[in-house]
């Protein structure tokens, strides 16, 4: 076999997928199951997956809804809290796009605090001086899966009279002084993306923490249909159903949830190899010139969803856009989360922000890269991505 350079990096046919899951048997047999079953669509094997994982959040599987992403989850949890239009929605720079659409959908407008610089995390401090009369939400990213700090949110949430949604797209397993995220505030939306902790492809939950809550999140999450819909199938024979809404088609399928079973049933063990790599990269970078991740804070379960390291011509001697071709090159693949959401036209044109109108998150999006972390890694693949960072920052650092 061809080898990238002497130093036996293997070639481009092997290159290392970034988020790649940890698919196993009992998913596959799981995912067949359900085929041959003939109950494709939402089901048996969804009620399941939301029972499994309201026992895993603690909660009262009567508050918890499956859906078919975590941007259906934010979008009918923004208007399940009755946002009115031109109701403000405080949220992160720091964020995928669908944090800030989900606002928009919604009819309310999206009002951005700055970060820790360190954290990646919303800062509480920036949240109080974006408060207006007009702001009625606050959404929170647990970003890379370390929580955010809950206690300084839910204070301001419950002075100011606030609905807190929680974004835990990453933060599947997080946990803030015992307490598991998602359950802080009045919506916690989840993410099964196929990168995710917790896969199912695509898909997503809520957790609220009212029950009538999820009964209009059920009821959004199909055409607006009355909740016997969901049932109307069954072998207890049809049950007629009401449009009493203008709903959306967000519900999950029972082949999605077929794979979550499993996939939540090995939810610790894949914790622990994750946390596992985690450690070995902050060992193994900890004298290089790069910025390494704030380990977890104490009194915290950190989801060890993202291991991020901060590149920059000042520090590493490269660029970060360099760096993300350089180790590309050597068959690593790699993600930037994220650009700050500042930087891209659409937010530029509709809302008049500027990248520098949140310097924290602006740094961070330009040097921010995100290294493989999967408990599908080997220890072998592990070792490849540490020895291209080495070579790559090693070769340009002054």
């Amino acid at each position: 076999m061809k080898n990238n350079d002497s130093e036996g990096l293997p070639a481009k046919k092997d290159f290392l997928l970034f988020g790649s899951p940890l698919i196993e048997k009992e998913e596959i047999a799981e995912v067949v199951a359900a085929m041959e079953s003939g109950w494709l669509g939402t089901g048996p094997r969804v009620a399941r997956f939301e029972k499994d994982f309201a026992r895993y959040k603690g909660v009262d599987p009567a508050r918890v809804a499956a859906l078919n992403s975590c941007s259906a989850a934010l979008h009918v949890s923004m208007i399940a809290a009755r946002l009115e239009p031109g109701d403000e929605v405080i949220t992160t720079p720091m964020t995928f796009s669908a944090t800030v659409n989900s606002i928009i959908h919604a009819g309310a407008k999206p009002v951005l605090a700055d970060i820790d610089p360190r954290a990646f995390n919303i800062d509480p401090a920036a949240i109080e001086s974006c408060i207006t009369t007009r702001t009625k939400g606050l959404l929170p990213v647990h970003f890379g899966g370390r929580p955010c700090e809950m206690d300084a949110i839910t204070a301001i949430a419950k002075r100011r009279g606030l609905t807190l949604i929680e974004d835990c797209a990453h933060a599947i397993e997080s946990e803030y002084k015992g307490r598991k995220t998602g359950t802080f505030g009045d919506f916690g939306c989840f993410s099964f993306y196929v990168t995710k902790n917790v896969v199912t492809g695509e898909g997503g939950m809520v957790v609220a923490k009212r029950q009538e809550d999820i009964e209009r999140v059920k009821v959004l999450s199909l055409h607006g249909m009355s909740k016997d819909a969901w049932h109307r199938f069954g072998d207890s024979g049809y049950r007629h159903y009401q449009v009493v809404e203008c709903g959306f088609k967000y519900n999950m399928m029972d082949l999605q949830a077929a794979i979550g079973i499993h996939q939540l049933a090995r939810i610790e063990k894949n914790w622990l190899r994750r946390r596992e790599i985690w450690d070995r990269y902050q060992e193994a970078f900890k004298n290089l010139p790069v910025e390494r991740p704030l380990d977890p804070e104490p009194d915290t379960r950190h989801a060890f969803h993202l291991y991020t390291i901060l590149v920059s011509k000042k520090k590493s001697g490269i660029e970060r856009d360099a760096f993300l071709e350089a180790i590309t090159e050597k068959g690593i693949g790699v993600g930037v989360h994220y650009l700050s959401i500042c930087e891209h036209p659409y937010y530029q044109t509709a809302f008049g922000w500027e990248p520098e109108d949140y310097p924290c998150a602006m740094k961070t999006g330009r040097e921010t890269v995100s290294l493989p972390l999967s408990a599908k890694l080997s220890d072998s693949d592990v070792e490849r991505v540490i020895t291209a960072v080495h070579k790559i920052i090693n070769a340009h650092a002054g």
